[in-house]
């Protein structure tokens, strides 16, 4: 997948999930993402590296947990414009500013609801921030072909 994120697809209990692989997953039993119907609910995400390190500074981390959520975002068949709101939860809010230009980016033009909340830890102490989001995907239909393009005549206003 995305940027060394290895993502996972299965479907139980009629609900789409994505995994990342986080040692916490199975023993929390939680997955990184839930699809029901429309709406994807990501985890709390952290931005730890694939191989359990962390970057370093609470931008870089931002930016690896934004990456992790697109990602799983995309396995369930949604993208960042379909976000509707993201919470943050960081150790330092001092720090607000560097989260903020980080998640800025990622979402500029779309601006959903969002909230930064300091927390005293979190579950892993080298863990800045961590991420968590909701989106709605709207159904994507095939625009309908013209009366036209279907071989017929297109009536005439008159005619309504």
């Amino acid at each position: 997948m995305s940027r060394g994120v290895p993502v996972t697809v299965t479907t139980r209990h009629g609900r789409r999930r994505a995994s990342s692989g986080a040692s916490f997953e199975p023993v929390m039993g939680y997955a990184r993402a839930v699809r029901t119907g429309a709406v994807i609910a990501v985890s709390g995400t952290v931005g730890m590296n694939a191989d359990g390190s962390y970057p370093t500074g609470i931008g870089a981390q931002t930016r690896r947990a934004l990456t992790i959520i697109r990602t799983a975002l995309a396995a369930l068949g949604g993208r960042p414009e379909d976000v509707i709101r993201t919470r943050m939860f960081v150790t330092d809010v001092s720090r607000w500013r560097d989260v903020a230009e980080i998640h800025g980016e990622m979402f500029a033009d779309i601006r959903p609801a969002t909230t930064i909340v300091e927390v005293t830890r979190l579950i892993d102490p080298e863990a800045l921030i961590e991420i968590e989001a909701d989106a709605i995907v709207p159904s994507r239909r095939r625009r309908p072909r013209s009366r036209a393009r279907r071989g017929r005549r297109p009536r005439s206003a008159a005619a309504s």
